[in-house]
């Protein structure tokens, strides 16, 4: 088995109104095996393309390599915008060596209500992907079962989003649509996306979720 273990900390200050929060990077962030274009922070997969949908947004002309200066420009954003991230997975087991979220065994979570009660200025979780088994929310579920706390529904259009109170503080999660490749099936059976593929057949998967992003980051 494959001690899948986070190598980033949590990227949050004091100022951090809104958290990203996805599973665990690919194994090979672990291992310090990256791609060419691999950026060594958080989301910096070639195959993941959440930094390609918010350099599109806010048109930054990020660098795509291993090198600091694409890792600061990240941490600028995000401490520009306050935004922190904070992955809820802490380490995992996995018998294949792959970025499955499914994958995922003797999953260790992050204690990621405690962070919150740490940074009282977070107002909003992003999730990185819904509530199918193994998924950022599908985590958050199960880890605010040990402090008795549950979300309650606010939309239930796509992008879904929930609430919950925390020691009589509001806070909002919205369930984006995955930035990973796997992904791309699912959308195209949305109704949106079809109705907006027929207006304007050059339409894709990329600019739904830029679409969809833009509104919260």
């Amino acid at each position: 088995m494959f001690h899948h273990q986070h190598p980033y900390d949590p990227f949050i200050f004091e100022d951090t109104h809104k958290l990203i929060v996805g599973t665990l990077p690919p194994p090979r962030f672990s291992t310090g095996d990256l791609l060419e274009q691999d950026v060594d922070f958080c989301y910096g997969s070639y195959y993941n393309s959440l930094w390609l949908f918010i350099d599109k947004i806010h048109d930054l002309n990020l660098r795509y390599d291993n090198s600091e200066e694409a890792v600061n420009q990240r941490k600028a954003f995000l401490k520009k915008h306050n935004i922190g991230v904070c992955d809820i997975v802490d380490s995992c087991k996995r018998k294949k060596i792959d970025a499955s979220d499914l994958g995922m065994e003797d999953v260790i979570l992050r204690d990621l209500v405690g962070y919150l009660k740490v940074y009282p200025n977070v107002k909003t979780l992003l999730f990185t992907g819904g509530n199918s088994k193994n998924g950022p929310e599908y985590f958050f579920r199960k880890h605010l079962k040990d402090y008795d706390l549950k979300l309650q529904l606010v939309s239930n259009e796509i992008p879904r989003i929930h609430k919950f109170e925390l020691s009589g503080r509001l806070i909002k999660t919205v369930s984006l649509t995955s930035a990973s490749g796997s992904a791309n099936r699912a959308i195209g059976s949305m109704p949106l996306y079809k109705h907006l593929k027929a207006k304007n057949p050059e339409f894709n998967t990329f600019d739904f979720r830029v679409l969809q992003y833009q509104e919260f980051l």
